[in-house]
């Protein structure tokens, strides 16, 4: 008996004008394993390799001739709405990666800091965008779900939770594969804040110290040491096909609210600080925080005709 042969390793688009810089991008990932690579020098000829093969993901640059980044994610968002697109950003670059933000892109990593962060963006963004083809056709005749989930503070239990989460929101139809991928990764952020920032309490700052590698120490000792052990995460869902309410809560302080970053800031694509946030308003429809900080409502309504919008209530949230 022949063995099954293993799927093909996911394939990610390189797409940017700069030959150098597509050669040092595909070493990063080669050198990291897992994927395969394929290349394009602008917009144009990503969309002819799609054609060939869908790839599993897109890192595109944003200056470029003929189609630039922009227009690139624009297309990929119409046309291959299951392809997440990871934008590359460079300085002087920051308003056109917020308009391709705002175009369905589904992350960015500054180009200063693609040895460092490439890797483990395209993974989360790989992991928000999975869906199980199986499972999605039991879910297909959902029409809403409300769900509370207590959890320790363990960033292995967040891409489980999410990928349950993307199930349903595409079962109701709240949004499609590209939205329901944002989503995730909006939550993502949510909910990685508040067990390292919340529950843990360990400083963004740590991270921009040496490797970063002092951010996950101290985190990692914090798990078994008190208060920090006993403090647990809860979310509160709720998914109608209007809309998807969600509270993500931690048993932390709190923090000053009103010192959040300003998400239409530009300047905030390249602080380490400022990503979660932007993300969070970028990708979801409203999002409030608690007078004390410690509980944030995210909504993600359907994109519906305003006189349909004008007759579907959006659902309450769900106390975490």
């Amino acid at each position: 008996m022949l063995a099954a042969t293993p799927p093909p390793a996911p394939l990610v688009l390189i797409v940017d004008d700069s030959p150098v810089d597509r050669l040092v991008t595909g070493r990063l990932l080669a050198k990291a394993g897992g994927w395969r690579v394929a290349h394009a020098g602008d917009g144009e000829e990503a969309l002819a390799a799609i054609g060939r093969e869908v790839p599993a993901a897109v890192l595109t640059d944003l200056q470029m001739p003929r189609m630039d980044g922009l227009a690139l994610v624009e297309r990929v968002r119409e046309d291959y709405p299951k392809v997440p697109v990871v934008l590359m950003t460079g300085n002087g670059s920051e308003e056109i990666a917020l308009a391709a933000m705002r175009a369905g892109a589904a992350s960015y990593v500054p180009k200063r800091s693609l040895a460092t962060e490439l890797v483990a963006t395209l993974e989360r963004v790989l992991a928000a965008s999975r869906t199980d083809g199986q499972r999605a056709r039991v879910l297909g005749c959902l029409a809403g779900r409300v769900s509370r989930f207590v959890l320790e503070n363990d960033p292995g239990l967040v891409q489980p939770l999410l990928a349950m989460l993307r199930e349903d929101l595409l079962a109701v139809g709240v949004c499609d594969q590209t939205e329901a991928t944002r989503v995730g990764i909006a939550l993502e952020e949510a909910l990685l804040n508040a067990i390292y920032h919340g529950n843990l309490g360990v400083s963004s700052n740590l991270k921009q110290e040496g490797d970063g590698s002092a951010f996950y120490q101290l985190a990692d000792e914090r798990r078994g040491l008190a208060p920090y052990c006993d403090r647990r995460v809860r979310v509160g869902v709720r998914v109608t096909a209007a809309a998807a309410a969600f509270v993500v809560a931690d048993d932390g302080p709190g923090f000053d609210v009103s010192a959040l970053p300003d998400p239409t800031d530009p300047e905030n694509l390249i602080r380490p600080s400022g990503r979660g946030i932007l993300f969070m308003r970028m990708f979801m429809d409203d999002v409030r925080y608690s007078p004390k900080g410690n509980r944030v409502t995210l909504v993600k309504r359907r994109a519906v005709p305003e006189a349909e919008a004008a007759r579907e209530a959006v659902p309450e949230a769900v106390a975490a």
